[in-house]
């Protein structure tokens, strides 16, 4: 893991870090889902690679209870072999369905709501619908940090620290672009 650009914003550690989301030493982790939770490409099939079947089970679980997620909503399973605790899925918006940057900060609000609900105190966030979604990754990283850093101001002592994550170089340059700008 390398951490590319750090900073402190009401008492919490902001970091953005280059590596595999899979590795990381936080309580929980987010994963960018789809509405049905099934988790076979991208970042949400290496999380249950990495992870193992339970992730899958507890979000086919999840489906067959609630049904799919919405857009914009999130929910929480263990997080298996890996190293957090848990994994927060979220939903994000599909580009080109309408009303995507305020769907994507629904969606990473819902996960710092759920986060705090269950007291947990360090995460780390990917890009969030910037892969397979079609959403600007420029745009969606800013929206990301810009949700993150509000929720943060009007929720203080809430988090210890928060990460945001890409495995690439594009990614994790863009959430440093957008941290420095805050």
């Amino acid at each position: 893991m390398d951490f590319l650009f750090e900073k402190e914003i009401s008492g919490v550690k902001l970091k953005v870090v280059k590596g595999d989301i899979t590795q990381e030493e936080v309580e929980a982790i987010v994963n960018a889902a789809n509405s049905y939770l099934k988790h076979g490409g991208g970042v949400a099939g290496a999380i249950v690679r990495a992870g193992g079947e339970i992730i899958q089970k507890e979000s086919d679980e999840y489906v067959k209870r609630y049904g799919p997620l919405p857009v914009g909503s999130a929910t929480i399973t263990s997080a298996g072999k890996l190293k957090a605790k848990y994994v927060i899925h979220t939903v994000g918006p599909q580009w080109g369905e309408g009303d995507e940057e305020k769907k994507l900060e629904r969606a990473i609000e819902s996960v710092l709501n759920l986060a705090k609900e269950k007291n947990i105190k360090s995460l780390s966030i990917p890009a969030v619908s910037c892969g397979i979604f079609g959403f600007p990754p420029e745009l969606g990283t800013r929206v990301i940090v810009n949700k993150v850093v509000e929720f943060v101001k009007e929720n203080p002592g809430v988090f210890k620290e928060i990460h945001f994550i890409g495995i690439g170089d594009d990614i994790p340059s863009l959430f440093a672009e957008a941290l420095k700008s805050v």
